[in-house]
């Protein structure tokens, strides 16, 4: 199991830390294995990332038969899949480095093409599925996952997912929309205050954490994406370690996507497809980068960042939703 020592010295992170009022710096000093839950959880993400992805592929050849390879060149010649494959690198490098913003870019790209909300939130969860697989174990990987805060969020934001989607495809989702943007405006100005102001670091466990999980899954569901801006903003608000809420939120999130996907596949048949490869190629080339830049890049810096991206993705949403 992982071994780990707070690092007490006045390095260049901590004296960083201590201003933004965070624990200080956590030093790995021994590592025999890594602990079962995370184990386990890596596995069981990959296994599911090849048997869907063996599946799509069979049975994309199965539909076309002999004329798969005229369709593949129709789709790797088709602007919208390489615009899609654009949108996709972009929002899931903002996702994997900040914990956030992938479903609100793809989203808003979807759209912005004429899917109906139901169908833009169904087909950004099932791309999801798969940049979220790899950006997670990227996470673990690099040690930027914190189990017990993974278990804590994982089952309530599951549940809580399932109940949006249900609700979206029985009532309009952008009716919750001011509501949601009005406390993640709130959160993105919250963290800009503490990214700049110093105040008592939190200690022990982050509170309310199933709660939290249960909103984030929902809104994320039912709004086409949240679950970071979210769960994100307020554990990092409320001053927890940038890198290892967002790793842990991040590797959380590949669940909660394929438990959305699957209800959303029950529910809904229609789909762009060819955006949706679009959206999984472009995120999957991103994903190992984002995950490496959450772990090098200083914890005030993210913390700035997440609060920009946050402060000004609600306010458009906020002001388009009132307009």
């Amino acid at each position: 199991m992982k071994i780990r020592d707070p690092d007490l010295t006045r390095s260049a992170l901590n004296r960083e830390h201590l201003a933004a009022g965070l624990p200080p710096v956590e030093t790995l000093v021994a590592e025999e294995e890594r602990h079962p839950h995370l184990v386990w959880a890596v596995w069981a993400a990959g296994i599911i990332l090849l048997v869907l992805t063996t599946y799509l592929v069979s049975n994309f050849i199965a539909i076309n038969g002999t004329a798969t390879g005229a369709v593949l060149y129709g789709v790797l010649s088709s602007n919208d899949f390489w615009t899609a494959v654009g949108v996709g690198f972009l929002a899931q490098m903002i996702d994997g480095a900040l914990g956030m913003a992938y479903g609100i870019s793809a989203t808003t790209f979807l759209l912005g093409t004429g899917a109906t909300p139901a169908v833009a939130s169904a087909s950004v969860h099932i791309a999801e599925v798969f940049t979220t697989g790899l950006s997670g174990i990227s996470h673990v990987k690099l040690g930027n996952v914190k189990r017990d805060l993974f278990v804590r969020l994982l089952l309530p934001g599951i549940l809580g997912a399932v109940g949006g989607v249900v609700l979206i495809t029985q009532v309009d989702g952008a009716l919750m929309k001011p509501v949601i943007s009005a406390y993640l405006l709130l959160m993105g100005l919250y963290i800009l205050w503490r990214a700049y102001h110093k105040r008592q670091a939190q200690k022990g466990k982050p509170r309310h954490v199933a709660k939290l999980a249960l909103f984030g899954g929902f809104v994320d569901a039912a709004g086409g994406g949240g679950w970071g801006p979210v769960v994100t903003s307020t554990l990092v608000g409320s001053g927890h370690d940038p890198r290892t809420t967002i790793g842990s939120v991040n590797f959380a999130e590949f669940f909660l996507t394929l438990a959305t996907a699957g209800a959303f596949s029950m529910l809904i048949t229609a789909s762009p497809w060819t955006t949706v490869a679009g959206l999984v190629v472009g995120g999957l080339f991103a994903a190992p980068f984002a995950a490496l830049l959450c772990r090098h890049i200083p914890a005030r810096v993210l913390m700035t960042t997440v609060g920009v991206v946050i402060t000004l993705i609600s306010a458009y949403n906020l002001i388009k939703a009132l307009g």
